[in-house]
């Protein structure tokens, strides 16, 4: 079934009220867009960040009366729109159409991923089989490549990771596919733990070898020769102490999720504990990488 979508270019100030408005006049969905070119890279905690100019768009079903629609969104905003415009848009599995673009990435010598659907252009590498679900990693991401290539380098043989975030649990299954003993796999997110689980599952790894966590259920004391955690800066600067005591003396970190501009305040943090490598830089996202002291 096809769709409609208005299409209306605001500011800031007006993008509540707008939105609230759209909703009261039947849309389905309405959505916000940056519409200047604005980044905003990590908004501060309890904030919702906004651009200062939007797109605002809203999804209608195709049997909406166009001109009723905006006659009762104008009435629920109090104001003539602003200038809009009308679209038919034609239903879509997007789904599908986002798993047509996910090809198979070679990071480092040795590892491939490779979306589940599809075959692996190397049987005698080391494939990962990947299906994210509605977690976040999938090699696409400057920050999970840098990791991978990262995890490729290392000798993994025998030794305990804990994937602090796991997402997809991309990272966690890597490692055991490039040689690692045990992962512990933690993420804030239920959805990351199933995805993880069930992405393990599609590698054939070994149950006994992966355990996901919620961060409250991680176990006390426990110790990991390498952590990696693909986060965010904040998250990352809050977690410092802990992730540094989840990691052996002599053990290795990589962290990632981090912008160019965020190094020295990482580095000054993560510094009391680990020797810290020379950045890698891909894109302006950066990987941080050392050795605890």
């Amino acid at each position: 079934m096809p769709w409609l979508q208005l299409r209306i270019d605001t500011d800031r100030s007006n993008s509540d009220a707008l939105e609230d408005a759209l909703l009261a006049a039947g849309a389905v969905s309405v959505t916000l867009q940056d519409n200047a070119n604005q980044p905003i890279l990590e908004p501060a905690v309890g904030e919702t960040p906004l651009w200062d100019q939007l797109r605002v768009t809203a999804l209608f079903d195709a049997q909406t009366d166009t001109k009723q629609a905006v006659a009762d969104a104008a009435t629920a905003l109090g104001s003539d729109l602003p200038t809009f415009r009308w679209e038919l848009i034609e239903d879509k599995d997007w789904e599908r159409a986002w798993m047509e673009h996910f090809e198979p990435i070679r990071f480092g010598k040795r590892l491939w991923v490779c979306p589940s659907w599809k075959t692996p252009p190397d049987n005698t590498a080391v494939n990962l089989m990947l299906d994210p679900g509605l977690a976040f990693g999938t090699g696409t991401h400057p920050t999970t490549a840098l990791c991978l290539r990262w995890l490729d380098a290392q000798n993994l043989e025998g030794k305990t990771i804990i994937d602090y975030g796991c997402g997809s649990g991309i990272l966690g299954i890597a490692a055991l596919l490039l040689g690692a003993d045990t992962v512990l796999a933690v993420d804030n997110d239920p959805q990351a733990l199933t995805a993880t689980h069930d992405n393990a599952k599609r590698n054939k790894i070994d149950p006994n070898r992966i355990t996901t966590y919620l961060p409250e259920q991680l176990p006390k004391h426990c110790k990991a020769d390498i952590v990696v955690a693909n986060i965010l800066a904040g998250p990352l600067i809050e977690l410092a102490p802990l992730i540094a005591d989840l990691t052996r003396n002599g053990g290795q970190l990589a962290l990632s999720g981090i912008i160019d501009t965020q190094i020295t305040t990482l580095t000054n943090h993560y510094s009391h504990w680990f020797t810290l490598e020379t950045p890698e830089v891909d894109q302006q996202w950066v990987r941080l990488s050392g050795t605890k002291r």
